[in-house]
């Protein structure tokens, strides 16, 4: 699984770094989304592919 953000899209609402917090984070600054880890643990799939479907901006794409 690869994961990509559109940081620009992204408007700040954490719903990511709730379900899959080993794989997003937000910036102190502006709380935008910041990627921890761009391929997941098979342990983090349902988590970073709920955060994908939360995600009001749909700035998360998962892949694979």
């Amino acid at each position: 699984m690869k994961v990509e953000i559109d940081r620009a899209k992204c408007v700040a609402s954490g719903q990511c770094v709730l379900a899959a917090p080993a794989v997003f984070d937000q910036d102190e600054e502006d709380g935008i989304v910041t990627l921890l880890t761009d391929e997941p643990s098979p342990a983090d799939a349902d988590g970073t592919h709920e955060a994908a479907f939360l995600c009001p901006a749909q700035a998360i794409l998962v892949t694979g």
